[in-house]
C-alpha cells in the first residue's frame, strides 16, 4: 500500500463523502414523516418506497463495498470459481418474484416489521420467533464488519495509517442513521449506484484498451493461473463444478434471508413494487460480472499484492488519473455506508421488536419502539467495529461465511407458511436447530470453510455446507411435524378443558 498520503485522491473522496453525510442528515425530512414517532418511519422508511427507491436501496444494500472488492480478488486469485457470484444473483430474483410479494402482504396486513414477527403470527411460537430474531442479529453483525473491511482497502491505497479514518467514517454514519434510519441509506443508494456504473463501465472499456484488449486479458490470466497450478483457471475443473452449484444456489436461499435485504422488502409501497424490482434488478448482475472481470485485468496490469483484498484499488491507481481513482474510492466506501446502515437497522428492528417488546417491556409506545431501535443500531455498529479493531481480519470472513449458513436456516420457518401451513411450530425449531448444530460443527471442522467433502461410492463429493444444513434442517423439519402432530390427539383427549 502506498507509504505517503495521495492528496489528489483523497480530496475527491472527501468531498464525495461529506456530499453523502450531508445527503443522511438531510433525509429525515424526505418523504415526510417523524421518524422518531413510531418505528415503520425510522426502521422502514414509512413503507412507501416506489419502485426506483427500492430499486435502489435493494441494489445498493444487495451489492455492497466488500462485493466489489472480494468478487474480483477471488477471481485474480482462482479464475472461475469466483464467478459464482453470477448464476448466484441470476437464482435469487425468480425467489424473490415469487416468494417476496407474497411475504410483503401478509407483513403490511399485520403491520410486521421483521421476519421474527412474521414467525411469531405465523405460529404463534415465542421461541421460534426468538431464534429467529437471534440468528438475524448474529449474522448481521460480521457482514456489516465486511463493509469496514471494505472501507478499510480503499482508506489505506490513499496513504491514510492507522484506524482512526475508518472509526470517523463509521461514528458519521452512525450519527446520520440514528437521525434519519432507513431513509438515509435509501437516499444515499442513488449516488452510490451512480457512481459505482460509472466506476465500472469506464473500467471495462479504458483498462483493455491500454492492456491490449479483451484477448490479452484473458490471455495473461490463464499464463498467470497455470502458472500458479492447482484448482485455478478460467474454467472450472470437474471437481469444482457441484461445490460450484451448492455454493450458487444456496447463497441465492440465504440473500434474501438477512435482516437488511428483508428490510428492503417491507419497506416497499406495495407487492407490485416488489415484483418490478425482481424483474428490473438483474441489471446489478451485468454491472456484477463486469466487476469480476477486474479479477482477470489485474494479472494483465501485471498487480502484485500481499492480499487478494487489494487488487481492485492498485488496479484503479495504476491505470487511472489520481482524480478517477479518488471518484472510485469514493464510490466503493460510499457503497459501504448504505449496506451498513440497513445491516444495522435491519438488526435494530429484530431486537427492539422481537426480544425488548417480546421479553422486556411489553407495553412500549410506537415512539418508544423508535427509540430503542436508534439505540440498538449505534450498539450493533460498535460491535460491528470492534470486529476489525480486536479480531483479525480472517475472523470477520469467517464468521461472515458462517453468518450465510446460519440466516439460511430461518427460510424454512419464514417461507414455508407462505404456502402452507402444514408444518408445525416444534418441528420447525428442531429442524432450526439441526441446521444450525450441524452446519456450525462441519464447517468448524473443516477451519470455518464453507465447503466440505463426502465420500460416495468411490467418489469425493464437495459441496456448500450451508445447502447441506438446510436439506438437513427441513429433513428433521418434516419427521418432527409428523410425529408432533401424531401424538397431539391423544395429547389434547389428556389435556385439561380450556375455558
Amino acid at each position: 500500500m502506498a507509504d505517503q498520503i495521495e492528496w489528489i485522491p483523497l480530496s475527491v473522496f472527501a468531498f464525495f463523502f461529506a456530499l453523502v453525510t450531508v445527503m443522511g442528515f438531510m433525509a429525515a425530512r424526505w418523504k415526510s414523516g417523524d421518524v422518531s414517532e413510531h418505528l415503520d418511519e425510522w426502521g422502514l422508511g414509512g413503507r412507501q418506497f416506489g419502485t426506483w427507491v427500492t430499486w435502489f436501496l435493494v441494489g445498493g444494500d444487495f451489492y455492497t463495498a466488500y462485493t466489489i472488492i472480494a468478487v474480483p480478488a477471488l477471481v485474480y486469485a482462482v479464475g472461475a470459481y469466483g464467478f459464482f457470484a453470477l448464476p448466484y444473483t441470476i437464482i435469487v430474483y425468480p425467489f424473490v418474484f415469487a416468494v417476496m410479494p407474497l411475504l410483503w402482504k401478509v407483513a403490511h396486513a399485520k403491520g410486521y416489521v421483521t421476519a421474527a414477527d412474521v414467525v411469531h403470527g405465523t405460529h404463534d411460537s415465542r421461541a421460534l420467533e426468538l431464534v429467529v430474531a437471534l440468528t438475524g442479529i448474529v449474522a448481521t453483525m460480521p457482514y456489516i464488519a465486511l463493509q469496514l473491511i471494505g472501507m478499510g482497502v480503499v482508506i489505506k491505497a490513499m496513504g491514510l495509517s492507522g484506524e482512526l479514518p475508518l472509526v470517523a467514517a463509521f461514528v458519521i454514519l452512525a450519527l446520520y442513521t440514528y437521525s434519519s434510519g432507513l431513509r438515509a441509506p435509501a437516499l444515499i443508494a442513488f449516488v452510490k449506484d451512480v457512481m459505482i456504473y460509472i466506476v465500472v463501465l469506464v473500467a471495462v472499456v479504458v483498462v483493455p484498451a491500454k492492456l491490449g484488449g479483451y484477448g490479452a486479458v484473458f490471455a495473461a490470466a490463464n499464463d498467470a493461473f497455470t502458472a500458479k497450478g492447482g484448482a485455478t483457471g478460467l474454467i472450472l475443473k470437474p471437481s469444482q463444478m457441484l461445490a460450484y452449484a451448492t455454493l450458487a444456489l444456496g447463497s441465492a436461499l440465504a440473500a434474501f434471508m438477512y435482516p437488511h435485504t428483508l428490510t428492503g422488502v417491507f419497506a416497499s409501497k406495495s407487492a407490485d413494487t416488489i415484483r418490478k424490482n425482481a424483474i428490473l434488478l438483474p441489471a446489478y448482475t451485468l454491472l456484477l460480472g463486469l466487476i469480476a472481470l477486474l479479477g482477470y485485468m489485474a494479472h494483465a496490469a501485471h498487480i502484485q499484492v500481499s492480499s487478494p483484498n487489494d487488487v481492485v484499488p492498485m488496479l484503479f491507481k495504476a491505470l487511472f488519473p489520481s482524480w478517477f481513482a479518488g471518484f472510485a474510492f469514493s464510490a466503493i466506501a460510499i457503497g459501504a455506508l448504505v449496506p451498513a446502515a440497513v445491516m444495522s437497522i435491519g438488526a435494530a428492528n429484530l431486537f427492539t421488536r422481537n426480544i425488548w417488546k417480546s421479553y422486556v417491556n411489553p407495553d412500549i409506545t410506537h415512539a418508544g419502539e423508535a427509540s430503542v431501535a436508534k439505540i440498538a443500531s449505534l450498539v450493533v455498529k460498535v460491535g460491528a467495529l470492534a470486529f476489525i479493531l480486536f479480531l483479525p481480519t480472517q475472523y470477520a470472513l469467517d464468521l461472515q461465511l458462517l453468518g450465510g449458513l446460519w440466516i439460511m436456516q430461518i427460510l424454512p420457518s419464514l417461507v414455508f407458511s407462505l404456502f402452507t401451513r402444514w408444518f408445525r411450530a416444534e418441528g420447525l425449531l428442531l429442524g432450526w436447530a439441526a441446521g444450525i448444530g450441524w452446519g456450525s460443527w462441519t464447517a468448524w471442522s473443516n477451519g470455518l470453510k464453507p465447503l466440505a467433502t463426502i465420500s460416495f461410492g468411490g467418489d469425493s463429493y464437495t459441496f456448500y455446507v450451508g445447502l447441506g444444513a438446510l436439506i438437513l434442517n427441513v429433513a428433521v423439519a418434516a419427521v418432527a411435524t409428523v410425529i408432533v402432530t401424531w401424538l397431539s390427539p391423544a395429547a389434547q383427549r389428556d389435556a385439561p378443558a380450556r375455558s
